[in-house]
Formats: C-alpha cells, structure tokens, sequence
C-alpha cells in the first residue's frame, strides 16, 4: 500500500471514530460499515495497528475499537522534599496551608532530603492523604554530608548520619582517601543517583573514628556545613593586626580610661566583649555599656569580613566553641581583657529612678577594664557579703550595689510595659577529659546574669531607638506578634487549666501573657506552659526595618552588643561609625541599603543552624549520659503529650518519651484540646504538667533519643 493511500485511510478511520454517533465496533463490523472486500480487510487491520500504537485508537478486550480519550495531564507541584529512614518522604509546599505530599520508597525519583523537587500528583479517593511521585529534582540542598564509611573489596559507600537521608552513598574505588571501615568522614557529593543508581561521592575529610574524643560532636557540626578551620588568607590577615593599641588609634575618641569599669562573665569565658559601668550623678544614673570595637579590626569587604559573614555567629557546642572570628583577635586585641587598652563602641545612658533613659550619647571610645569578674563572684557578693570577697573587691563593691540597685528599676520598668520574661532551666552539661558526660544539671541564672542582661538590653534598645529616628539603614532584631490561631489553641488549653486568660479570639499582647506567667509562678506547671507558650510564638529574626519586638514589648530593638561572636552586631557598628565620623552621604547610604537585606537573611539563617547544632549535641551528650543509667527511677513532670505517648522532664532537664505502647491494661486516645491522653477503658489521664515516676528503659546516642516507661509497669520486649 502506498504511503499517501495509507495515511488517508488511516484519517478516515480515525474520522469515523471521532463522528459524534459512533459505537465501539470489532474490525469485521468496521469492514462492513465502510463495504470492504473480505481481500482487502488485512489492509484494514493494518490501519487499525497504527492507530493504536500512536496512541490514537484503543481496543477493548471484546476487540471493539474506539478513538482513545485524552487524558487530563496529572496535577504537578513544586515543592521541598522532606526525606524518612524508611526510604519514604513528604513534600511541602512553601506557603501554602495544603497538606504536606506522600511520596512512597519507590516514587522518590532519587530525591535527597531538602531538594526542590517537581511532583505529579496521584489521583485519591475519599479522605486519603494525596501521594505523588517525584518527576524532576530542581535543586539539590546538599553538596557534602557526614556519615560512616564501610568499605568492601573494591569499592565503599556511606551510611549517612543524617536519618532524613535513608540511602548509602557509593564510594568508588580510589575516592576514598584512604578512609577505613567505621571511621566518620565528610564526603562530597559527585553525582546525586535517580532511583535506580545510587548517589556517588568523594570522601574529602576523615573526621575519626566514631568512638574518638570529640568526633561526636565534630560530626554534629560538620553535618550542618558549620565551617571548622580559617582559610590561610583569613589567618594572615588577623596576624597583621597589632597586639596593642598605637598611637593613632586615640585620635577622636573619648578616653573612659579612668572611669571604673568591669567584665562578668562566665569563669570559662576568652572573648569578652561587654564591659560594664555604674555610677550616680545626682538623681540619675550613668550606665555605660562599653562594646569592643571590631569593626576596627574588621574592614568592610576584607576576607576577615567575608568569612565573618559567612559563619554569621559563633556556634557554642556541648565541649567546644567554633568561632566567628579567629582566636587571634577573640581573644586577643578585641577581647576587654582587665588593665589593657582597648578600643570600644560605648552607650553610655542617663537614667531616671523610674527605669526611663534621660538622655544618651554612643560614641568611639578607650576603655581600660579593672577587673575580670566572674558571674559567680558578682552573686556571692550582691546575695551574701563573704568578708573575704568583699575585702577583696572592696573598691568596686559599691559599683556592684549600685548596678544590682539599677537592674533591678531596669527589669521593673521593662516587666511594667509588659515584657515577657520565661524562666525555665536549660541544660548544663559537665563532659571529662574523654568527652564523656559525667553531669547534667540545670543552668542557673542569678543575680550577676540577670543585671548584665538587664543592661545589654537596655543597651540595644537605646541604640535600635536613636537609628530608627534618624532614618538610616540598619538592621534590626525583630519578632512578630504570634498567629493568632495557633495562639488560641494554647490559650485554651491554659483556660482548661483553670487560669484567667482575659482576651479571645483577639491579638494577644505581651502584658497578657506576662499576667499568665505570673499566675502559674512557681507552680508544677510553670515551665511547661511557659515552652507552650513560647512555642506558640514565632520566631525572632533580623530584620532591615524596625517593627519591635514582641517579647520584650519593645518598640525599638537590635543586637548591638556582641561583635565578637554576632554578624549584626558587627555590621551596625560600621553604620554607627560611619555616622559618628559623618561619612553618612547618600553614596554610603545607598551601599548599606544595597546589602543590608542580605544580611540580614544570612545573619537569620546561620543563627538557625547553630541552635541546631547546639540543641542536637547536647542531646546526644544527654542521651550518652542517660545510656548509662538504664533501670534507674526518677521523678519526673510530664512536659508534653502527643497521640504516640508523653514526655517525661526530669529535675536534671532531661526528657524522655513515655510510648503509649508501653502503657498496660488500656487503650488510650489523645485528647488534643487538653494535651491529655485517656484511658478508654479505665478512664485513666495522662496530662500535661502531672508528676510521674519513670524508669529509664533505653537511650539511643545514633538518633539522640531517651526512652522511659512507667515505674511499676513492665517494659515492653
């Protein structure tokens, strides 16, 4: 048959199939509609062939053909693949209130957790959960990871540290950098697999062995991409800076050198980079925060400020401190370090007998600290006079008064307009020379912690109110008034409990949740209504315009007082210098305007990931410390609840989950609206805030988990 013959029968046919009267008909039937010949009906089943291999035609399993029916293409979406141990995963879809997207083990398309990826919607019925399949991955989100290396005859491959991340990583011959079997190394990623192949990469770092001082918490941090070493370049640049000050360094500043001054700090502490200063001048006070001046050190756009910038902040882990800056200017000419000259950024404040700042100047400064007091110090003088501490600091033992005298305005004042103040303990946790946690005790705040606080805050809003007023750029600490759904749901609960809650279904302020913690002072459910509400909030961030912040029930606020370890902090002091010095023309001005929307973001971000890091190693440390302790009771108030089981919080901080599972004689359901879980049968509840006896039944240092189970009840096998 000719070509052009062939596919003019084939649009006839298709034709008949498309004409609005037509039923499925077998080729015969077909044959005799169009009077073929029984000789030529062979041709007729050629055509037929075609068309139902171009997808043009369908037979049904009767052999009636019909034109096939377009289908509706699949529903796509964009979103951020959320990875399981289990080899499943879920995407979320950025701003949107839609569920978050099953994708079942064998539809991730090779996707790794906290990709972008592409999804093609299932069709559902009914309540189902929507599933889809991952069709294309935009983005990958991870470029090198940290895991454990095993290695075979010719080849190795990686058990990611990482659950979320459930697939090995192929190591192929020759790319292993000589890495040995259970050893922690980082790997680069050189080829992300589609599903069928796996992810291949390149050991680049060998961290230890797992079981080595330190690689632990090394491997936390490595994992979150926290960067570990200085470049060379950034090192030689913070060797050139000088030990001391030189003569020039005074010109145009005000010289404090004579007024009487300290640090307080922690007895572990090198970067200092607050000092402190009390004194009367009649009715008001004269507080001086004296900042170390970085910025001096610390050039816009040098590689010093580059890699700053890229650490954002310094990370303090469970046994060690990762820089922002190098050691040699932490704790070197940047540090206040007692009877040396330093320079400094100061805001020295007038303030009145009611906590209200009079007057303040923020200027250039030459500081020289008296002493280096510790904040345990500080405390047992303010709270018990020992004759021997006060002979010894006798000459600044009426600064101290004097400063306990106006912290305590500062914090009336600030608890007046409704500042919220969550008092709840964290974790304080004692590692030996081997790294092994040997206590875990809550962090206890006192009287020398709490005025140091009082003053940095009044500090930074002293500051954040005179940059806001002149209109310049700058950058600020903001947090937003909570949602106002998710808020009502704790209000509720806190209503269950018996607890005036004066507003509903309205923006809470911050006064009223202050009057909700003053209820609950000092009662069993103190801490664990002070995390729900606290959870309840959103989260604090930097920011280039000045909405307040909520917390504090300040209108005005930034982070002004610690360069050393914070990015904002050290970006402002640029600006205030600037402005000091009068360089502020619109040439300066458009330039911090162009930058300071970025960071600010990666000022956010990088503050993230070092909470992060800080809360995931102390629960590894705490769950190496409870690993130990397996069969012991304690006493414990349940801190949260949830449909699996409760968490149990024990007097040392540490907490544990409860399964429901492990609970005997009943089946339980959770009562959401009351945080509670209920015995069906028994009528048994389980509720926030109660105290219970546990015994510690496991603890997991791989996922960072502690599990209990009731004293008196039998552990599941």
């Amino acid at each position: 048959m000719k070509k052009e013959t062939f596919k003019n029968r084939k649009k006839m046919i298709y034709d008949l199939f498309c004409t609005k009267n037509y039923v499925p008909m077998k080729a015969k039937e077909i044959a005799a509609l169009l009077q073929i010949p029984r000789g030529k009906r062979k041709e007729l089943q050629e055509v037929l062939d075609a068309l139902t291999e171009e997808g043009l035609a369908v037979s049904d399993a009767r052999g009636r053909y019909r034109k096939k029916k377009k289908e509706k293409p699949a529903e796509r979406v964009r979103g951020i693949f959320i990875g399981n141990k289990k080899g499943f995963g879920f995407v979320e879809i950025p701003d949107s209130e839609e569920e978050d997207i099953f994708i079942p083990e064998d539809c991730t398309g090779g996707a790794l957790h906290m990709d972008e990826v592409e999804v093609e919607l299932s069709k559902k019925g009914g309540d189902r959960r929507r599933e889809g399949k991952v069709v294309k991955v935009h983005s990958h989100a991870v470029a090198e990871l940290v895991g454990t290396y095993e290695r075979s005859n010719h080849f190795g491959f990686v058990t990611a540290d990482n659950p979320k991340i459930s697939v090995d990583i192929f190591i192929p011959q020759g790319q292993d950098s000589g890495a040995k079997t259970g050893q922690k190394v980082v790997v680069r990623l050189t080829s992300y697999g589609d599903g069928r192949r796996s992810p291949e990469g390149k050991v680049t770092e060998i961290l230890g062995h797992a079981g080595d001082v330190g690689v632990d918490v090394l491997s936390v941090a490595r994992g979150m991409n926290i960067p570990m070493e200085f470049p060379e370049k950034v090192l030689r640049q913070a060797d050139r800076c000088p030990d001391g000050l030189i003569p020039n360094d005074f010109n145009g500043r005000l010289d404090l050198r004579s007024w009487q001054m300290v640090t307080i700090d922690g007895e572990d502490a090198k970067d200092l980079d607050d000092a402190v200063s009390v004194c009367r001048e009649g009715e008001y006070y004269r507080l001086g925060v004296h900042i170390a001046d970085v910025s001096n050190y610390v050039q816009g756009g040098s590689a010093l400020d580059r890699e700053a910038l890229k650490r954002g902040t310094s990370v303090y882990l469970v046994d060690r401190v990762i820089p922002m800056l190098p050691e040699r200017l932490s704790n070197g000419i940047c540090s206040l370090n007692a009877g040396e000259d330093r320079l400094a950024l100061s805001c020295i404040m007038k303030i009145d007998s009611q906590g209200r700042v009079a007057d303040s100047r923020i200027a250039e400064t030459v500081i020289r600290v008296d002493r280096r007091m510790s904040y345990t110090v500080v405390n047992r003088i303010l709270t018990e006079q020992p004759p021997e501490l006060m002979e010894e600091y006798r000459e600044l033992v009426p600064m101290f008064f004097q400063m306990n005298e106006l912290a305590g305005i500062l914090r009336k004042n600030r608890s007046a307009r409704g500042a919220i103040d969550f008092e709840f303990p964290e974790s304080k946790i004692l590692l030996d020379r081997k790294g092994h946690p040997v206590e875990i005790r809550a962090y206890e705040q006192n009287a020398a912690t709490q005025l140091i606080e009082d003053f940095m805050l009044m500090a930074n809003e002293t500051v954040a109110r005179t940059y806001c007023k002149k209109e310049l750029p700058f950058l600020y600490r903001t947090h937003e008034n909570p949602d106002t759904d998710r808020m009502e749901a704790v209000l509720t609960f806190i209503r269950n409990q018996g607890i005036r809650v004066e507003k509903t279904l309205e923006d809470i302020t911050p006064g009223e949740i202050q009057k909700i913690l003053q209820q609950i002072q000092g009662s069993p459910k103190e801490a664990l209504i002070s995390r729900l509400l606290l959870r309840s909030m959103k989260q604090a961030k930097y920011t280039t315009g000045c909405s307040g912040h909520f917390g504090l029930a300040a209108k005005y606020y930034c982070h002004f007082t610690s360069p050393i370890r914070r990015y904002p902090d050290l970006q402002i002091h640029r600006i205030i210098k600037d402005d000091l010095r009068g360089r502020m023309r619109q040439e300066k001005i458009a330039h911090y305007a162009g930058i300071l929307e970025d960071v600010a973001l990666q000022s956010s971000v990088t503050e993230r990931r070092a909470q992060e890091a800080e809360r995931e190693t102390d629960k590894l440390k705490i769950a190496e410390y409870m690993a130990g302790r397996i069969g012991e009771e304690y006493e414990g108030i349940i801190s949260g609840v949830t449909g699996w089981g409760f968490y149990v919080e024990l007097e040392n901080t540490v907490e544990g989950l409860v399964h429901v599972s492990s609970l005997e004689g009943d089946y339980y359901h959770f009562d959401e609206e009351n945080y509670r879980l209920v015995g069906e049968i028994t009528g048994r509840e389980y509720t926030l805030g109660q105290s219970v006896r546990i015994r510690v039944k496991d603890a997991d240092v791989e996922t960072k988990t502690v599990d209990f189970v009731l004293a008196g009840e039998r552990e599941d096998e």
